[in-house]
């Protein structure tokens, strides 16, 4: 199975360069962004997963609406992008399935930092997907971690995928800066030897993200962005659909493997 993880939140990257975006701004990124995403999945007739946070689901409830309506699991990105609290992976999770009428079972944490297992086991979360099994300079080191899904503290843990061996990440950069062809063998390998794909991307990257003026972004971030990224998703799920490969919602991947561990007891 192939889990396409999309993280829905307050456009604020343009900070982490030194620059500012008004917030109704950052909204209408996302947003832009979503719609696109929601278009490319119906077209291709295939389920993903959406972790929003709860800022961004107070200001667009409907586009919450969109998601849950055509069929999307929705999880919690927590309750700020930029700001993080214990308790907030709590009042998230309540505050999306306030405003989904969903239940809320799986947890991503902004840009994959490291999070108290404990809290999440608190908060009720079933699974989480918050560990990149790599070394990414300046990020996070976790050579150390296992590159396939384990529990910590009864909570099932989906990292995203890496490469065998060298444990080359694949996620939003790789897809933007690396050829195709080399994207697909590279996941081919991954899914051959682990038997699924956890992908993760944000909507933004949808976006046109050239503007260097405004936006401050890298020439590695906003390589490929907009409509050529729109294409390259497409690209991707029409080669794995070629190649019999299923997508699915990340909450029915866990929720197979854990029915499975309570039968096993």
């Amino acid at each position: 199975m192939i889990l396409l993880g999309f993280d829905v939140e307050e456009f604020d990257m343009p900070f982490e360069y030194g620059k500012s975006l008004p917030f109704d701004e950052q909204l209408a990124i996302s947003t832009a962004g979503t719609l696109k995403v929601l278009n490319v999945l119906q077209a291709a007739g295939i389920k993903a997963t959406f972790f929003c946070t709860a800022n961004y689901a107070i200001h667009k409830p409907d586009v919450i609406e969109a998601i849950v309506s055509q069929g999307h699991e929705l999880a919690s990105h927590g309750y700020y992008h930029s700001d993080f609290k214990a308790e907030h992976l709590l009042q998230s999770k309540l505050k999306l399935e306030e405003i989904s009428g969903k239940p809320v079972t799986g947890f991503r944490m902004a840009r994959m930092m490291p999070v108290d297992e404990a809290e999440i086991e608190k908060a009720g979360y079933a699974y989480n997907s918050s560990l990149n099994p790599t070394w990414l300079p300046g990020r996070y080191n976790n050579f150390d971690k296992p590159r396939t899904w384990f529990y910590d503290h009864n909570v099932l843990q989906i990292p995203a995928s890496v490469s065998p061996l060298i444990r080359f990440p694949l996620f939003w950069l790789s897809f933007h800066n690396l050829p195709m062809p080399l994207i697909k063998w590279l996941s081919n390998s991954a899914y051959k030897k682990d038997g699924y794909l956890n992908l993760y991307f944000h909507p933004w990257e949808f976006t046109n993200l050239h503007d260097k003026e405004k936006l401050g972004l890298p020439v590695y971030v906003a390589k490929n962005s907009g409509e050529p990224f729109v294409n390259r998703l497409k690209d991707f799920i029409s080669w794995a659909q070629a190649k019999g490969y299923v997508f699915g919602k990340t909450g029915d991947f866990a929720e197979g493997i854990i029915s499975k561990k309570s039968k096993a007891f």
